[in-house]
């Protein structure tokens, strides 16, 4: 791909942009017109082509040049900008804020602190350069790829669509491919980010090194989801029986790998206290001191053969003359011949034992100081003051790594050191919610060599997963190991749970449903029964916030579809007989807040909040306003539940900003007296940054969230994910779901809902009087 092609791939929208910012960067290189604020990040593009030149032409002097040219723009440029930067940034947020009061929002007491804004850190290191390089194309990528899967009838996200061909192809598989290619220098500058010692970057590109002369161990061993032999006039169809071989191959080769990689990093650690230097200063004292007096040495040498002759001679003239027999002269010891050899090997740079000794001792202290430092300079750039130490401390204590922590600084620096680049032991910034691309939705791919954070990455979908399970592994008073389920054992415990469904009970029954007024189907659907109520936080105050937080994705509004599987091959969908999840949403909303408000006594109403691509704040709603604030919900687009949750976290510490502090980095904090917030979060699969969310609620001891999960019935894919949220809410008790598949009794759902929510098991007497509706009065 050229350079004006990838220079439009990657900066489309730089000409709007430019029209809205009377702050205009004209690049030296390319003389492009950009916002100020891209200058950083376009400087990055410029290095990221130079590599890839490099890579492609083998230009070493002069794409050597441009790089450095390129990092002293950078380095220049960084302090310029990183004012203008923050004040558009504080004015944005400032613009948002105002914007959001406007209609239907309530009015709050001012905060003490400025509102929330993004800040960027000076601080940088490898795998942040190498974020903020990758994640400016990430979303692209991913969402080019989806596009190609719908395009060609693949419905498996694990599988790419292939087109093999002898002849130069435009189609859009090839297209996507030339796409890839382009981004491998991006993926050489992560992969050496992100790699520990011993370990070789690879890419799944065929040009160059076929066959056995590839680097990629997948390339050989995992056979492809389409089979040995396929036409290529047109694009291929994958084959159930081939893509359940792939997928066992795949299985077991992550396996296979993830257990060399571990033993490799524990071979690669120091076997001494890196923080202990006068131990290892006194341990090359005392071989300094050995090797002085060392018997092989030269020195030494020189004064042992003086006196081995004249020794020698003395014997000479006091023994008897005595006949030589060979007896004798083989009998006879010669002392230290070895030492002969002593000035040849050292001539020739052959070091005795005890110099080698020393050597390696000197090299082991040298390793540790510059282990040592590195560790030291990168949590100095990280942390730089002491509330921001505070501030990790307590977010590794409340999410139970710090024991982990600091064994692994003590006894595994290397692989503290790398997590701590990525940033493991902090909270998660705020900035990143509203991002389309940030470290922890980056893919990973073990076939296509994009790597992971961890010496185990291969088997994750992406970083946020693998943050996850690495914080759920490490946790104290976590029992085994929490293995991420493989495609296969989701699938089966997805069946196996599927297979639990039963009849709901029949005293919740009601003509009002939705699915009844609809009339999609006889009856109910079966349901999973939830598991019996066990209260972990306290019950409901008076004072806690409730709030609800609504899925409007394009999903939404669909036709409930659910799919048909091939062994593990998705073939197709057909349609389900079952209201259309808005529908449900909508009901259930009714039932929770007139429930919630005769329970309350208060009939103001509940904030609502909804999200997709983006957050927006309904307002409140209660039993009289629903039906005209519905009119403002709006459907449509992906399901991004982080800009929803941001936007929800503002709008409690908006109410509650006296007991609140706020960090530029991390966002509002709360403080001993902060009420609780209990949020009602309505999900119909599952959000594409679900793992980010469920790792910032792990940290997180003044929020309760109940998810409901709406499902289509007999759909694995939703056993799939409420397996999933089981798992997370077994290990973070202020989490805690209810699903519902088909046509479902919305009585019994709301009863389970408002259990959860309120902390405390509700009676079948007190919940019927909760239905109960109050009088309404106009004024």
């Amino acid at each position: 791909m050229d350079s004006a092609s990838v220079d439009k791939y990657d900066y489309k929208n730089d000409e709007q942009l430019a029209k809205n910012d009377l702050d205009v960067f004209v690049c030296p290189r390319c003389e492009k017109s950009l916002p100020s604020l891209d200058k950083v990040e376009h400087e990055d593009w410029h290095l990221a082509v130079d590599l890839q030149a490099q890579d492609e032409h083998g230009s070493v002097g002069s794409t050597y040049a441009a790089a450095t040219t390129t990092t002293q723009y950078q380095q220049s440029a960084y302090s310029q900008t990183q004012n203008s930067r923050q004040n558009s940034q504080e004015n944005a947020c400032e613009n948002a804020h105002k914007n959001a009061q406007k209609g239907a929002h309530p009015f709050y007491t001012p905060p003490s602190q400025p509102p929330p804004s993004a800040t960027n850190r000076s601080h940088t290191n490898p795998v942040i350069h190498a974020g903020r390089v990758r994640e400016r194309d990430e979303q692209y990528m991913q969402n080019e790829l989806q596009k190609l899967q719908f395009q060609y009838g693949i419905y498996n996200s694990d599988i790419e669509p292939e087109h093999e061909t002898d002849y130069p192809c435009s189609c859009p598989i090839h297209n996507y491919q030339r796409m890839k290619w382009a981004r491998y220098a991006v993926q050489k500058m992560w992969s050496e980010a992100v790699m520990y010692p011993g370990e070789k970057a690879y890419n799944d590109d065929t040009r160059y090194a076929p066959g056995i002369f590839s680097s990629n161990p997948y390339r050989m061993r995992v056979i492809s989801p389409y089979g040995y032999f396929q036409s290529g006039w047109v694009a291929q169809k994958p084959q159930p029986q081939y893509h359940a071989q792939s997928i066992h191959q795949t299985i077991n080769l992550n396996n296979s790998l993830n257990a060399e990689a571990l033993r490799n990093i524990d071979l690669h650690e120091p076997k001494y206290n890196i923080w202990d230097a006068s131990a290892l200063e006194a341990q090359l004292s005392a071989l300094t001191m050995a090797g002085s007096t060392d018997t092989d040495s030269p020195e030494f040498d020189v004064a042992r053969r003086a006196g081995d002759r004249k020794n020698s001679a003395k014997r000479v003239s006091e023994a008897p003359h005595v006949e030589s027999s060979s007896c004798n002269k083989s009998s006879e010891k010669r002392p230290h011949s070895v030492s002969k050899l002593s000035y040849f090997r050292k001539a020739i740079g052959i070091k005795t034992s005890e110099e080698r000794i020393l050597h390696r001792a000197e090299k082991r202290i040298h390793e540790a100081g510059e282990l040592r430092r590195a560790v030291l300079e990168e949590e100095r750039g990280r942390w730089p003051d002491d509330e921001w130490r505070r501030l990790v401390a307590v977010y590794q204590e409340k999410i139970g790594i710090a024991k982990m922590v600091a064994d692994l600084r003590a006894r595994r620096p290397i692989q503290y050191l790398h997590l701590l680049r990525a940033g493991y032991f902090e909270p998660i910034p705020v900035a990143w919610a509203n991002q389309n691309s940030n470290p922890l939705k980056f893919s990973i791919d073990a076939a296509a060599g994009w790597r992971g954070i961890t010496p185990a990455w291969r088997g994750y979908e992406d970083t946020a997963e693998e943050r996850l399970y690495w914080i759920l592994n490490h946790r104290e008073g976590s029992v085994g190991m929490r293995m991420k389920p493989d495609i296969i054992s989701e699938l089966n415990m997805a069946r196996d749970r599927m297979a639990q469904a039963v009849e709901p009970p029949p005293q919740y029954y009601d003509a009002t449903d939705t699915c009844h007024t609809q009339h999609t189907s006889e009856g109910y659907s079966k349901q999973v029964m939830p598991r019996p109520f066990v209260a972990y936080d306290r019950p409901e105050v008076p004072t806690d916030d409730t709030m609800i937080l609504l899925d409007v994705s394009g999903s939404m509004d669909f036709d409930p579809m659910r799919p048909i599987y091939k062994q593990y091959l998705i073939t197709g969908y057909y349609a389900s007989t079952q209201p259309k999840n808005k529908d449900v949403a909508r009901a259930i909303i009714r039932r929770f807040t007139d429930a919630m408000s005769k329970h309350d006594h208060s009939f103001e109403g509940y904030d609502l909040v909804t999200f997709s691509n983006e957050a927006s704040y309904i307002g409140r709603i209660n039993h009289q306003n629903l039906a005209t604030m519905w009119r403002n919900v709006r459907l449509g687009g992906g399901t991004r539940v982080m800009t929803g949750w941001q936007k929800v976290k503002e709008l409690h510490f908006q109410k509650h900003s006296e007991s609140a502090t706020h960090h530029p980095e991390y966002g509002w904090q709360a403080g001993p007296d902060t009420p609780m917030l209990r949020l009602l979060l309505l999900l119909d699969g599952e959000a594409t940054d679900m793992d980010e969310f469920e790792l910032d609620l792990l940290s997180l001891s003044w929020a309760h969230v109940t998810i409901f999960l709406i499902g289509v019935d007999g759909c694995p894919h939703h056993h799939r994910h409420a397996n999933e949220l089981q798992r997370i809410s077994d290990v973070n008790h202020h989490v805690s779901f209810v699903d519902a598949q088909g046509n479902m009794p919305e009585r019994f759902v709301t009863h389970e809902l408002l259990k959860r929510h309120l902390g405390y098991a509700v009676s079948m007497e007190e919940f019927q009087q909760m239905e109960e509706l109050p009088a309404y009065s106009e004024t």
